[in-house]
């Protein structure tokens, strides 16, 4: 089996709806399965706050999880048009696996959810792609071949997939985001299969 990392960090639960639904899309091809990991909140001095294990809902992620994974799709809220800081702090500590190599050749994918409807989708999305390439990553889009790319009135680019919140988090994930959630995770399950098979 292929598994395809999902690993987001959510504060209102919108990111982490975009991850279930990116899962069903990865769930949704032969041989792949998703693995869905999660970061703890940073302090204001960058210090984790949280404990090693959460409460409830998806593990922490491991360096293991990234080194293991054969694809990942990497999501998180808009702050400022950028990541938000637990993501970041995360991806600054894996250094080591960019010594090693560990992830150059395996796909990715990103996605974010934003309060307003130009509150910084596709600058976040270009942006978590950045260590991605670091990384030697194959980044994947979503093409205009998806219908709801071109239909959509809320979240979705050709960058990733993403999701129009609300300053509340009150939107609900509307039926083109959704499509777009699960097209994304089914397009990097096929191609990491693809990139699989192939070495």
């Amino acid at each position: 089996m292929a598994d395809i990392l999902i690993l987001y960090y959510s504060q209102g639960g919108a990111t982490r709806e975009m991850a279930k639904l990116i899962a069903r899309g990865v769930a949704s091809v032969a041989g792949a399965q998703p693995r869905l990991r999660t970061v703890p909140k940073v302090s204001a001095n960058h210090e984790a706050t949280e404990p090693d294990i959460p409460d409830s809902g998806d593990p922490y992620v491991e360096l293991t999880d990234l080194e293991e994974c054969a694809g990942l799709a990497l999501g998180s809220p808009t702050r400022f048009g950028n990541m938000a800081a637990p993501m970041k702090y995360f991806l600054d500590g894996t250094s080591g696996l960019w010594l090693k190599g560990a992830l150059i050749g395996k796909p990715a994918a990103v996605f974010t959810s934003t309060s307003s409807m130009h509150g910084g989708q596709e600058s976040t999305l270009l942006s978590m792609m950045l260590p991605l390439l670091h990384h030697g990553m194959l980044l994947l889009g979503l093409p205009y071949s998806e219908p709801a790319l071109a239909a959509t009135s809320t979240g979705g680019t050709p960058y990733g997939a993403s999701h129009l919140a609300g300053v509340m988090n009150d939107k609900p994930i509307s039926a083109d985001e959704k499509a777009l959630c699960i097209a994304l995770g089914k397009r990097l399950a096929e191609t990491a299969i693809k990139l699989k098979h192939d070495n």
